[in-house]
């Protein structure tokens, strides 16, 4: 059976048990209009997927919210601040991470919504992707006190849930960070993507996400990522979904729960 049979196979089997599998696609790293956002931007219209863009708002640009403007599929989050790293040598890079005073990190953080507001408008959502996935977890109870309604990393979501704050991951890496800094290939791309897809099935029940970075793809990524959405459309058991969609779905559910 081929990587994308087992996709279509996976897809059947939430038909079979009534429901529908969310999908949704996060884009990380962009400050500026480039080729490679281009790129971007004309493979979201071609497919008619809705893509979130993880922005870095101390590098944010006029240009960007430019080319943003006439594109409602286009939704942005608040990726950081500076994408600068604050971890010692020996430890995984971090920006929100535990070796600053929390203050000045959350004083960053809103700076940096503010400075996003101001160019981009409503466009932007008060969503927080932390760069390189990581944040320091006394500083997440903290996010709805400055603004935020959600947040999004990667892998399954671990922290417990919060009044006033969903936790919305992606799933599946399409570059290969630890190796050849490029594509992953199909067949990991889409095994990534079953197993995600399982287990939201079987246990979690909540979307799966796919995360590009436009800077670090190449033609055959890109192909792939044409070839997966269109596959994807003709799927009666997947659904493709905007981060603001799953983000105030997930809020009003979240208002009903402690924590």
């Amino acid at each position: 059976m081929t990587s994308w049979q087992a996709l279509a196979q996976e897809a059947a089997r939430w038909c079979d048990c009534g429901r529908t599998a969310d999908l949704w696609w996060r884009d990380d790293d962009a400050a500026d209009r480039t080729a490679a956002l281009d790129d971007l931007l004309a493979l979201q219209h071609e497919t008619s997927v809705p893509v979130a863009l993880a922005v870095v708002p101390a590098r944010a640009t006029p240009g960007l919210a430019q080319c943003l403007s006439a594109l409602p599929q286009v939704d942005v989050l608040q990726h950081g601040y500076a994408h600068v790293n604050h971890a010692p040598p020996a430890e995984k890079k971090v920006e929100l991470g535990p070796y600053r005073p929390a203050m000045a990190v959350l004083g960053e953080l809103g700076a940096g919504w503010l400075a996003l507001e101001r160019l981009l408008g409503q466009r932007a959502l008060p969503v927080l992707v932390p760069p390189w996935n990581r944040i320091a977890p006394a500083l997440v109870p903290t996010l709805p006190e400055i603004g935020f309604r959600g947040l999004s990393a990667f892998g399954a979501r671990r922290r417990t849930r919060l009044r006033g704050l969903i936790e919305v991951n992606t799933h599946v890496d399409l570059i290969d960070w630890k190796g050849s800094r490029g594509f992953v290939g199909a067949e990991a791309a889409l095994g990534n993507l079953v197993d995600a897809l399982a287990a939201a099935r079987l246990a979690s029940m909540e979307p799966v996400g796919l995360l590009s970075h436009h800077l670090a793809m190449d033609a055959t990524a890109w192909d792939f990522l044409r070839s997966m959405w269109e596959k994807v459309w003709t799927l009666p058991g997947l659904r493709l979904r905007s981060a603001r969609e799953l983000f105030a779905d997930a809020g009003s559910a979240t208002g009903e729960e402690g924590g």
